[in-house]
């Protein structure tokens, strides 16, 4: 019968989405750390050591898991680097109202572009533009405006070009 974890030197990777600095949550993490002989306390510090720059905001965190040794590495979404962008103040979880928090600030073109650049490795998209396309279309959807204009008139005017001159040329 082998050990726990599998072979010794296998590589396990796990993604859990948490609410970043915050510890809790090892009741859903030990069936998934468990049989592989961590301690699920243990990795939930790790989790919150790692996330405690987006406090408050759930971010994904991928689990390395190898000889018994977790690395935490977080991932964030480009919903959260623009909320992020947004500085908006922390509100406790029992003081949030009923139907959650409306993002309605107002983002500078030059964060929209700072967002992409960090984006482009994850995006699917053939061109920057394309990866600019989709952080308009995230920030479309959680609410916020750029520079005073709904995303979705954003959007139409970068399809008509009227951005082409503004848009950096990112490999």
């Amino acid at each position: 019968m082998a050990g726990k974890g599998g072979a010794p030197d296998t590589e396990t990777i796990i993604f859990v989405r948490v609410r970043g600095g915050d510890a809790s949550g090892t009741a859903s993490l030990a069936p998934k750390v468990g049989p592989l002989g961590l301690s699920p306390k243990k990795i939930g510090d790790d989790i919150a050591a790692s996330t405690k720059d987006w406090k408050g905001l759930k971010v994904m965190c991928k689990l390395t898991i190898k000889n018994r040794k977790a690395d935490v590495e977080v991932c964030p979404t480009a919903a959260n680097f623009l909320i992020k962008e947004l500085k908006e103040p922390f509100v406790e979880k029992k003081n949030r109202p009923e139907g959650g928090i409306r993002h309605t600030g107002n983002l500078k073109w030059d964060q929209i572009i700072a967002v992409s650049k960090t984006l482009r490795s994850r995006s699917m998209a053939r061109t920057f533009k394309g990866t600019v396309k989709e952080t308009v279309g995230t920030a479309g959807s959680i609410g916020c405006t750029i520079d005073g204009k709904p995303a979705k008139q954003v959007m139409k005017e970068l399809e008509s070009g009227s951005y082409d001159d503004r848009i950096p040329e990112v490999a």
